[in-house]
């Protein structure tokens, strides 16, 4: 069992492992890779000054191709004692945000996009709450106007969820429709399947909305979706999981305080109105 890594590396040809400038390891045999040289890669991406959870993809991606060697009887069991993967820390409890005027800035910069199928897009994560994918894989086939629904297809093994289309959806959903012709994507790409790139038109958005250059278009506009539902103390937390199609409740508690402000907001009504009314009899 002498097989090198590249030559493992040939059963994953569907991930990118240029990304991460592996090749320092293609040449080596499995039982050649040392602690030392993880903690050389990981230096080495997070010299490239990459997110931890990009780092992790790489560190993550050579561990999986020893692995899948391992069970296919390609090279010998990782000896603990020899190697040994130390994940960064990832600290994913990002919440992004947008205040009423960035807001409206943003729906102005969206009016004004020229590249009108980049503009529904980023609506219709900010109406729908929905992931990049799920918009950029939509199929027309998907949606049932007559009974107000979109269904998500998951990935292989995964289960299908559904979400409701509200009227403002519904109404991008239509203009898209008459501008996209017969498609059967939503949002087409240049040979009419799915879209793929539209970093081009969003920094653009961005940019004529004067949001900060962090701000994530679509991941952000999610958030802003999430966001505004708790904060209007009107929707509970299982409602928003259920909206936002998480599986377990862990995901939405970072909005948990939003609702509670809410909440404490809605709570102070009483004490005016009492005070309303004595001001009346008194």
């Amino acid at each position: 069992m002498s097989n090198k890594i590249n030559y493992l590396y040939n059963f994953f040809n569907n991930l990118d492992w240029r990304n991460y400038r592996l090749k320092d390891f293609g040449n080596k045999l499995p039982d050649q890779v040392y602690t030392t040289d993880i903690d050389k890669l990981r230096r080495k991406l997070q010299d490239r000054e990459l997110a931890p959870g990009t780092v992790k993809q790489g560190i993550v991606l050579l561990k999986r191709i020893l692995n899948f060697g391992t069970k296919r009887g390609l090279c010998e069991p990782i000896n603990p004692a020899q190697l040994y993967f130390e994940m960064p820390k990832i600290n994913n409890i990002k919440t992004e945000d947008l205040n009423a005027k960035q807001l409206s800035n943003l729906m102005t910069a969206i009016a004004n996009e020229p590249d009108k199928s980049a503009a529904s897009i980023m609506l219709m994560a900010l109406y729908t709450g929905m992931r990049r994918g799920e918009i950029f894989k939509l199929e027309w086939n998907h949606i049932d106007f007559e009974r107000g629904f979109i269904m998500l297809r998951a990935p292989k093994g995964g289960l299908d969820q559904r979400i409701t289309l509200n009227s403002s959806a519904r109404k991008v959903l239509e203009i898209q429709k008459s501008r996209s012709g017969k498609t059967e994507y939503v949002f087409p790409g240049k040979t009419n399947g799915p879209i793929t790139d539209v970093r081009a038109p969003f920094k653009r958005i961005r940019k004529n909305a004067g949001l900060p250059n962090n701000f994530r278009p679509m991941h952000g506009l999610r958030h802003v979706f999430a966001s505004t539902l708790a904060s209007s103390g009107k929707v509970d937390l299982y409602t928003l999981q259920k909206l936002l199609t998480h599986r377990t409740p862990a995901m939405v508690q970072r909005y948990a305080h939003l609702r509670d402000d809410a909440m404490q907001r809605a709570s102070e009504v009483i004490g005016d109105m009492y005070q309303q009314m004595q001001e009346k009899t008194g």
